[in-house]
């Protein structure tokens, strides 16, 4: 007999998108009564626990919790029912392809391996995580020009489904095949062992942080605000580097948007036209 209830709650956030025809005020009063939303889970963190005495609850109540809770003791069968209950939270959404907004930011990366040319571009949702991916070669035949962008497709798409970047990342870097040897116009990867290797280092370097993939350090100043700091002075710096972020590509300044940016506000600049 179960005696105890242990009750796990979340903090779940959250955004839904509408694509709207015409917009109005009728529209948008009643936009939450619409169910042709796009839902999308952004975060999912534990709140706090909770412990009831089934014995205070109604005898009805009691009988149904019996046929689903596990022995208290049985702390592994206890856990698993928290991880099932959260799965199922967030399994509604899986298998749900979250489209790229029409226009987008991300970076073009040109670089050469050996004697070919690489262009990489990539293509991010609004909150900087990268969504698609197209490659371009030269001096390559038809065939693998097609082979290589069908497998961009074929990792965007994993990507938008949700697929993690890691995965990826662990899957192709290291891949050996020609072209191969010395990188030129890359600034943090001077080699690679296959076309492969170079773009998924490019892309672990920018997106994942992933500096144990690079063969140069990061070049960066100091940072221009620090996360704990909550003074009135650093106010104004935390608006324009969300500002920043809102119209930077991620992928571009290789994440670091703290060690790129300068502030020059205090920086005054005379200039005397011709008489």
């Amino acid at each position: 007999m179960a005696k105890y209830l242990v009750e796990t709650y979340y903090t779940c956030s959250f955004k839904v998108s509408h694509y709207l025809d015409n917009i109005d005020e009728k529209n948008i009063q009643n936009l939450e009564k619409r169910d042709d939303g796009k839902f999308e889970i952004l975060d999912v963190k534990l709140d706090n626990r909770k412990t009831k005495n089934l014995d205070k609850i109604e005898k009805n109540k009691i009988n149904i919790i019996e046929n689903d809770l596990p022995h208290p003791e049985d702390k592994s069968s206890l856990k698993k029912i928290n991880q099932e209950n959260l799965t199922k939270n967030i399994n509604d959404n899986k298998g749900k392809r979250f489209s790229m907004p029409d226009r987008r930011k991300g970076y073009i990366q040109k670089a050469s391996i050996g004697d070919h040319k690489v262009y990489l571009h990539t293509g991010e949702y609004e909150d900087g995580k990268i969504g698609e991916i197209f490659i371009d070669t030269s001096k390559e035949g038809e065939l693998v020009k097609a082979t290589m962008n069908n497998f961009a497709i074929a990792v965007s798409l994993g990507l938008q489904y949700g697929v993690p970047l890691d995965e990826f990342v662990n899957a192709f870097v290291d891949t050996k095949f020609e072209p191969s040897g010395k990188v030129f116009g890359n600034d943090r990867i001077l080699s690679a062992s296959s076309i492969l290797d170079y773009i998924f280092r490019e892309l672990a370097i920018s997106y994942l942080n992933r500096e144990d993939l690079a063969h140069t350090p990061s070049i960066g100043g100091s940072e221009i605000l620090d996360e704990n700091e909550q003074d009135e002075n650093s106010e104004d710096k935390t608006q324009f580097l969300k500002l920043v972020k809102d119209i930077t590509s991620k992928g571009f300044v290789r994440s670091n948007y703290k060690k790129k940016f300068v502030d020059l506000s205090d920086v005054k600049i005379k200039l005397k036209g011709k008489k």
